[in-house]
């Protein structure tokens, strides 16, 4: 393993270094050291632990009916596909300039609203569960909300650098902003797809604060956000039940419908105690708790390896998410102000779905279709959530490479 990531430092290492204007710098090549190590070991940590987890909470799925088909190592064999491409698509991601993804982040940001609309359209959408977030690709099935967190970020990121001159006026410098995720909303929610669009406006609005907007403008947006998600809930029926089943999980009238997920995934937890019954030793995960390979990862985890095995995941996540807001911190004091923007809403994003993620998890929270980044199986989330992390090296290495005394 030591081998193959000094071999990966020296593929970073080699990736021409750019200015925030696009045009390279004159520096000797920067070796294992120009780029954050920690934060790559502690992704690769997570990654592996995911692979690990996944395998636990899928292997014996092909006992159920509904499953038959499948080998148990299936869902296995699929999450190492995911990682693997991913891992080579991020490869490549590390070598674009930071001034390039500001040059593409409109078009990137117009193609996952077509996207979106594609995955509505009847016969090009696959639908599961009565929801259509999905299109074949005939290797994987690609989720375009995902896609669309990436390109609301740079495009947030991208649409403050260029509004910085008119932040302070409301109507010019955030209403279009607003609109935009409004679209993005629509088309999510017609999925439906709630949780994506809730991380995206969380996204938008972070990006939006960060980069320098009036606060009494971000007070009045958030409370205008959160009266329109109160709104979704109230006008309608099912997301009603899940706030009721959230409420009390185990009345009999919710216990076998809404709140089935949030009570079994507090008995895995409640079962694992303080170190867990032991990999593999997870009955929840046995045809109990559904989607425990997505969603609910962390109950299984909680049930396998307990307290100590719950914590040592929120650590690790506290920890990159700090990282990656520091890495942001230090390109806007370098004066790249879109590197560091990106890297803060990529820490947002982070941090917020494994936020809701957990919380869901530990029942703090009512339930939610998302993902534990860099450990639930999905392939789209695995291939966006790597190369959102290997933008973030990206910007670290450019921040290295000023430090060091690089010139245009």
């Amino acid at each position: 393993m030591n081998a193959v990531l000094s071999r990966v430092g020296g593929w970073f290492s080699r990736a021409p270094a750019q200015s925030p204007r696009g045009s390279g710098y004159a520096t000797p090549p920067v070796r294992v050291q120009g780029f954050d190590q920690p934060l790559l070991w502690v992704s690769v940590a997570l990654l592996a632990f995911g692979l690990v987890m996944v395998y636990s909470a899928s292997i014996a799925m092909p006992d159920n009916p509904r499953f038959a088909n499948y080998a148990h190592t299936h869902f296995l064999v699929r999450h190492a596909f995911s990682l693997v491409l991913a891992f080579v698509v991020a490869l490549l991601t590390f070598q674009v300039p930071v001034a390039t993804w500001e040059k593409v982040a409109p078009w990137l940001f117009i193609v996952s609203l077509g996207l979106l609309i594609a995955v509505l359209i009847p016969h090009v959408g696959k639908g599961v569960n009565g929801a259509r977030r999905w299109i074949s690709l005939g290797f994987m099935s690609f989720q375009p909300s995902e896609l669309a967190k990436f390109s609301v970020l740079l495009y947030a990121a991208n649409y403050m650098v260029r509004k910085m001159e008119v932040k302070e006026r409301f109507f010019r410098a955030v209403l279009p902003m607003a609109l935009a995720v409004a679209v993005v909303g629509v088309l999510l929610l017609a999925e439906p797809d709630m949780g994506a669009f809730m991380v995206i406006a969380v996204i938008a609005m972070g990006i939006l604060f960060l980069g320098g907007v009036n606060a009494r403008m971000f007070f009045l947006i958030a409370a205008v956000m959160t009266v329109a998600f109160m709104l979704m809930i109230a006008l309608s029926d099912w997301r009603r039940e899940r706030i009721f089943a959230y409420l009390d999980p185990w009345n009999e009238k919710y216990t076998l419908g809404k709140g089935y997920q949030l009570s079994h995934s507090l008995i895995a937890i409640g079962r694992g105690e303080i170190f867990g019954v032991g990999l593999g030793g997870s009955v929840e995960k046995l045809h109990w708790l559904p989607e425990a390979h997505t969603d609910f990862l962390l109950a299984v985890i909680g049930e396998e390896f307990g307290l100590v095995g719950v914590l040592t995941v929120i650590v690790l996540f506290l920890w990159m998410t700090r990282r990656i807001m520091h890495i942001g911190r230090q390109a806007v004091a370098l004066d790249r102000v879109f590197a560091g923007l990106v890297a803060q809403g990529v820490g947002l994003w982070m941090g917020f779905q494994a936020f809701i993620n957990m919380g869901v998890n530990l029942g703090a929270l009512p339930t939610k279709g998302l993902t534990l980044p860099l450990l639930s199986y999905g392939g789209s989330a695995i291939l966006l959530n790597l190369i959102a992390l290997a933008v973030v090296l990206r910007i670290d290495y450019e921040n290295r490479v000023l430090m060091r005394g690089g010139r245009s």
